[in-house]
C-alpha cells in the first residue's frame, strides 16, 4: 500500500515538474507584449561631411540596439562625391536593413545613389529622383563660362555610371536605368520609378512602410535573406546631436567668408590696439568657428591664403600711403580669394561664396580704402603746424630792436631771433628758418 501511495505521490510530483515546465517554456505575457525598435532620420540639406557622420552615428546606435528597420527620410539636391561614397558604404554594410525613403521633393544627384544602395527603395507621392550627372567646378569661371576639362569629365561620368550600374545589380534594380541617371540626367516620378524597377515602392508614410514590409523576405547586400517582423514596432527618431546642428548652421561658404573677414580684421585691430579686448574676443572666435566650418565644407586653402592676403594689403595701404596700388591689389586678392575659396574638383552647385558676399565685401573695403587713403594723403600734404617745421612761415612782432639779434613773440611762444638786417621794436616779423632755439627772421613789409 505503501509502495503504491508513493508510487502515486512521486507520479504527482512529476506531473507537477512538467506542467510547471511546461508553464514556463511559454512565452511570459511581458515579453510578448515588447516591442522592436525601428530608428528614423532626416537629411533634407545638400550631403556634406556633416551628413556623412550623422548618418554614420545613427547607423552605429540602430545596429547596437538591435533595430528592426532603419528609415532614412531624404529630401536632398545632391553632394560630395566623397561624402556619398562614404553614406553608401554605410548603407550596405549596416547590420539592420536600411530603407530610404524620398518624402520631401528629390533624390537628385547624390541622393539618387543613397536611394539605389538602400535595401528597401521608397518614394511618396509628388516626389522625383534622378538627374545624377557629375558636375565639375573649375577653380575660376571664364569669360564664356565654365571651363572643364572634357578629359576629367568623361572619367567621372564613366566613373560613377559603373558605380550606378553595380549598387543596382547588388540590389536587383534597373542597372541600364540606373547608368541613364548618370550619363543623360534623366529624372523620374514616382511612379515612373516605380514601373521601371529603380525603386521598390511608393507610400505615403512611415506607418505604411512598416505595414507594407511586415512579413516581407528582402535581400540583403551580402547576398543573405532576411524576413521582416514588423506587426509591433516603435519608431524612433535620432535627432541630430548639438555640434551637428551647429555644424550644418555654420557649413555655408557665405557664412564662412563673413567668419574669416571678421577674423582677421578682429585681431588686427586688437594687435595694434592693445586693451580694447573686445575686437580680439570677437575676431578669435571668428577663426575657431571658422575652423569648426571647414570640417564640412571642402575648403580651399590657396583661396583663404588669397583672402588673408588681400586684407593685409589693405591694412598695409594705411601704413605706407601707395596712392591705391594696395587696395587694388586687396581687391583682387579678396574676389580671386572668395571664388576659389570652397571650390573644388567633385563640387556641387552651391558650394561656394554667394556672389553678392562676393561684391558686398570687395565694393565695401575699396570705398573705405579709398576714403581713408584720401585721408591719408590729404593729411602727408598739409602743411606741418608743430614742431620746428611747424613755425617756418609763421609771423610774429619784434619785442625788442633786431640789429642784428633781439627778442620775438611768434606762435604764441617768445623766442631768440637773428635777422639779416635790422628790424625796428614792434615790426611785423616773418619765420624763415629755425636754428636750435633760434629764429631766423626777416622784417614783413
Amino acid at each position: 500500500m505503501r509502495t503504491r501511495r508513493g508510487f502515486a505521490l512521486g507520479a504527482a510530483l512529476a506531473a507537477l515538474l512538467v506542467a510547471g515546465a511546461a508553464l514556463a517554456s511559454e512565452p511570459h505575457p511581458a515579453s510578448s507584449a515588447s516591442e522592436a525598435v525601428v530608428y528614423s532620420v532626416t537629411l533634407n540639406d545638400a550631403l556634406f561631411p556633416i551628413s556623412a557622420g550623422y548618418l554614420k552615428d545613427a547607423l552605429a546606435k540602430a545596429n547596437e540596439g538591435g533595430a528592426a528597420l532603419f528609415i532614412l527620410k531624404l529630401d536632398t539636391p545632391g553632394g560630395l562625391v566623397s561624402t556619398v561614397e562614404e553614406m553608401v558604404r554605410d548603407i550596405t554594410s549596416s547590420k539592420a536593413p536600411v530603407v530610404v525613403f524620398v518624402n520631401g521633393s528629390k533624390a537628385a544627384s547624390g541622393g539618387f545613389f543613397l536611394t539605389i544602395a538602400a535595401d528597401v527603395a521608397v518614394m511618396a507621392p509628388g516626389t522625383r529622383i534622378g538627374a545624377a550627372h557629375p558636375v565639375l567646378l573649375p577653380i575660376l569661371p571664364t569669360g564664356g563660362g565654365a571651363a572643364v576639362d572634357p578629359t576629367l569629365m568623361t572619367k567621372e561620368e564613366n566613373d560613377l555610371a559603373a558605380y550606378a550600374r553595380s549598387l543596382a545589380s547588388n540590389r536587383g534594380r534597373n542597372e541600364k536605368l540606373a547608368e541613364e541617371v548618370v550619363r543623360k540626367s534623366s529624372s523620374f516620378t514616382e511612379r515612373e520609378a516605380l514601373k521601371l524597377h529603380l525603386i521598390d515602392y511608393v507610400c505615403r508614410d512611415e506607418n505604411e512602410i512598416l505595414s507594407l514590409l511586415d512579413g516581407k523576405n528582402i535581400r540583403r547586400f551580402d547576398g543573405t535573406t532576411q524576413t521582416l517582423r514588423l506587426s509591433r514596432v516603435r519608431i524612433v527618431p535620432l535627432d541630430m546631436s548639438t555640434r551637428e546642428r551647429l555644424l550644418g548652421v555654420l557649413a555655408d561658404p557665405t557664412l564662412a567668408i563673413f567668419l574669416l573677414f571678421g577674423g582677421i580684421v578682429g585681431l588686427y585691430i586688437e594687435f595694434t590696439h592693445p586693451g580694447m579686448i573686445a575686437p580680439g574676443i570677437v575676431g578669435g572666435i571668428c577663426l575657431l568657428l571658422f575652423a569648426f566650418a571647414s570640417q564640412a565644407l571642402p575648403v580651399n586653402w590657396v583661396g583663404v591664403a588669397l583672402v588673408t592676403l588681400g586684407i593685409a594689403l589693405f591694412l598695409l595701404e594705411l601704413k605706407i600711403p601707395s596712392y591705391g596700388t594696395l587696395t587694388i591689389g586687396g581687391v583682387a586678392c579678396l574676389v580671386l580669394g572668395a571664388l576659389m575659396l570652397f571650390r573644388s574638383p567633385e563640387g556641387v552647385p552651391g558650394v561656394a561664396v554667394a556672389r553678392w558676399a562676393i561684391l558686398s565685401i570687395s565694393a565695401s573695403a575699396a570705398f573705405i580704402m579709398a576714403i581713408l587713403t584720401t585721408l591719408v594723403v590729404r593729411v602727408a600734404q598739409r602743411r606741418p603746424t608743430t614742431g620746428s617745421s611747424g613755425i617756418v612761415g609763421e609771423e610774429g612782432t619784434a619785442l625788442t630792436d633786431i640789429a642784428p639779434e633781439g627778442r620775438v613773440f611768434v606762435h604764441g611762444e617768445y623766442w631768440n631771433a637773428r635777422a639779416g638786417r635790422p628790424i625796428g621794436k614792434g615790426a611785423r616779423v616773418r619765420v624763415t628758418n629755425v636754428r636750435d632755439l633760434r629764429l631766423d627772421v626777416e622784417e614783413v613789409p
